[in-house]
């Protein structure tokens, strides 16, 4: 059995677009603030983590983790843990670009493989008022940079260089291209 070690509806709802296979949600439970490792290694390492932590309670099944983070200028933007941080992040982000990593790791008995995929992602100005109605929404909370660039009806961002998926957390493509041997795809 394929087995998404995610609670993340956005990596669910992309899953189910490319896998022909039934697959089961167990997120993982390891404490993220406990790895230090430079941003560029972060998201592989994160996403290791996870798929080991839920493979070694179901060593039988196939399993596929993922983590995505933002980068700006060298800092790490993770989830936000308060609307002032969100605020913060997003005045950062403001008419500047900035890198996302959404490293995948899929564990089976036969093999274990780890990829990262980055996106530069561009941000339109963003207004106080704009800002404020992005954060009352909710939306921001549970995102990396929070922000989540499938949110159309608030313009947050200008363009991308890569993959739109990636930047919402799953990089298709990259799975496609590079799983399709061991799990069943559309």
């Amino acid at each position: 059995m394929l087995i998404l070690a995610s609670n993340s509806p956005r990596r669910k709802d992309l899953l189910t677009k490319i896998v022909q296979e039934p697959f089961v949600i167990i997120p993982s439970h390891i404490d993220e603030s406990l790895l230090k490792t430079s941003p560029n290694n972060l998201a592989k390492e994160l996403s290791k983590l996870k798929a080991y932590d839920v493979f070694e309670k179901h060593p039988s099944d196939k399993v596929l983790s993922c983590d995505t983070i933002v980068i700006f200028q060298n800092e790490i933007f993770g989830k936000p843990h308060s609307k002032a941080e969100a605020k913060r992040m997003l005045k950062a982000l403001s008419n500047n670009h900035h890198i996302v990593i959404s490293a995948y790791t899929f564990i089976s008995k036969e093999v274990e493989i780890t990829r990262s995929v980055k996106t530069v992602v561009y941000f339109n100005e963003l207004s106080d008022e704009l800002i404020d109605k992005y954060l009352a929404s909710g939306s921001p909370m549970d995102k990396a940079g929070a922000y989540g660039i499938q949110d159309q009806e608030f313009p947050l961002v200008k363009k991308i260089e890569g993959s739109l998926n990636n930047v919402i957390g799953l990089p298709t493509e990259d799975i496609i291209q590079h799983l399709g041997h061991y799990i069943a795809l559309k």
